[in-house]
């Protein structure tokens, strides 16, 4: 006869998980002696290591009894239920941890792999936070509303990247944010701007899309929050309509 701090000792569990499986009436609990012990035989034991190699495989407590009771075919007819709960649960663990790993992973979560091999781009030039969080904004909205369109726009851009001067204009644009907007170099930033797109279009022989709806929502935002950019986009279009004109 043994005490329960010597019987959970011997199986490998705690004092806490005996009586656990006491309450949950699967190890029947003796009466006390008159010492005021409980009392615990080799029987007790044998049904404590298979209560144990139970849960240790998974099986949920409140099939234990049921599968300690089972005959032969019973309970290889439970363990195979329990096997198929337990491959849906790991599953869903599987699935829950991919997803741990898209918010870990941040911007793909939200974006196609292109346009997180942009953004990740961007990082690598040093563009600042600010401003790639806005580009990523604006990819997200644009590949909701036009995603055609927006795959179109993602390829032209990874391809500038390769483009030194496109990486020299980003970078300014990119310092442009905290400027005055009556700071001269807005104007030069956006003729140089300007010369760069016309010579790409004539290289390139083909438009790229029309501006997106999304990508415009995306724009007035980002001009909204910086008065330099505004004015930039300002200076572009003057310059545009001057093109158009002739003038």
């Amino acid at each position: 006869m043994i005490t329960i701090g010597q019987l959970a000792g011997y199986v490998g569990v705690t004092i806490k998980a005996v009586r656990v499986y006491h309450d949950k009436g699967l190890l029947a609990e003796p009466e006390r002696d008159a010492s005021g012990y409980r009392r615990y035989t080799a029987r007790d034991a044998i049904d404590l290591i298979k209560i144990k190699t139970l849960a240790q495989a998974g099986v949920p407590l409140a099939r234990i009894k049921e599968l300690l009771a089972a005959d032969p075919d019973e309970f290889s007819a439970a363990l195979g239920d329990v096997d198929a709960a337990l491959r849906a649960k790991a599953a869903e663990i599987r699935r829950t941890r991919a997803r741990i790993a898209q918010l870990r992973s941040g911007d793909r979560l939200f974006v196609t792999e292109d346009v997180a091999d942009y953004l990740d781009a961007l990082r690598e030039l040093g563009i600042g936070k600010r401003t790639i969080e806005m580009e990523r904004d604006g990819w997200i909205l644009m590949q909701a509303t036009n995603p055609d369109d927006a795959a179109t726009w993602i390829a032209d851009k990874l391809d500038a990247l390769r483009d030194p001067e496109f990486v020299a204009l980003y970078r300014e644009f990119d310092a442009a944010f905290d400027w005055a907007p009556d700071d001269p170099r807005l104007a030069e930033l956006a003729e140089r701007s300007q010369r760069w797109m016309e010579q790409r279009e004539q290289a390139e022989r083909a438009e790229t899309p029309s501006d997106p709806g999304a990508a415009q929502l995306a724009a007035e935002s980002a001009e909204q929050l910086s008065p330099a950019w505004d004015e930039l986009t300002s200076l572009a279009r003057r310059r545009s309509r001057r093109g158009r004109s002739g003038n």
